[in-house]
């Protein structure tokens, strides 16, 4: 796949860096521009950041930050067999939990919420740091919430994490999560006071309580292109109407 000039490779952290000495210098700049790639597409576009995983992978499937990356292009691209498979692949080769929570949302794709219910129980959480046991917590939420476990979801999430009124990175998505379980068993003004707390922490706009709580007030937003074009049609042929 085609790689765009201004990606030198370079771009990369410094512990992948590290991790591609161990292979021949042009082949190490080779991987390291496609998994650069794959960072930069995953979000925007998951089908083309999976192309770039693949030639990665074809080209250092010993590396263990190759397997994580092709493991999250495939999570991207709901190719949840392949992903856990490829971070049960890279979690061996480093011996880190640091996968455990996203493994664990890859049984819930697969159908399996009960196994990713497991997991959350597992010893492997003990050994994350804070934010890795948030995000466990969300999944082993969003495990109950498959069941049908409605108010058993509601319970997962209530936390010290949740309590705190200071802002960290999964705060935002912490907050619209149990906004949101509120909301399935119809606590509306719950569920409108934790989505505003959730707007309050959502400083990169990674959720859309925003979009939320504006439902909730029964707001209405008109594209602005649309109320243009509106505007701009022609008034209707009154004769026929007084016909």
């Amino acid at each position: 796949m085609p790689i765009p000039e201004d990606v030198t490779g370079d771009e990369i952290d410094k512990d992948v860096r590290q991790e591609l000495q161990s292979l021949p210098k042009t082949l190490a700049e080779d991987v390291a521009k496609n998994l650069v790639m794959v960072a930069r597409l995953i979000d925007e576009d998951p089908e083309g950041a999976y192309g770039y995983s693949k030639v990665a992978l074809r080209l250092a499937s010993r590396v263990a930050a190759v397997r994580e990356a092709a493991g999250f292009a495939a999570y991207a691209n709901q190719k949840y067999s392949e992903a856990l498979a490829e971070f049960r692949a890279a979690r061996r080769m480093t011996g880190s939990v640091e996968l455990w929570p996203v493994m664990a949302d890859c049984e819930r794709g697969l159908g399996r919420p009960e196994k990713a219910l497991d997991m959350a129980g597992a010893p492997e959480v003990h050994k994350l740091d804070k934010a890795g046991q948030v995000e466990m917590r969300l999944v082993a939420a969003g495990a109950r919430r498959d069941m049908g476990q409605l108010d058993a979801a509601i319970v997962t999430l209530q936390s010290p994490e949740l309590a705190s009124s200071s802002v960290q990175p999964w705060t935002a998505r912490l907050r619209y999560a149990y906004a949101d379980a509120l909301l399935a068993v119809g606590r509306d003004r719950e569920a409108r006071e934790w989505f505003a707390k959730a707007v309050e922490a959502d400083r990169d706009g990674s959720t859309d309580a925003s979009d939320r709580l504006a439902e909730l007030d029964g707001v209405e937003f008109v594209d602005a292109l649309d109320e243009d074009a509106a505007e701009g049609a022609p008034a209707e042929d009154k004769g026929d109407a007084q016909d």
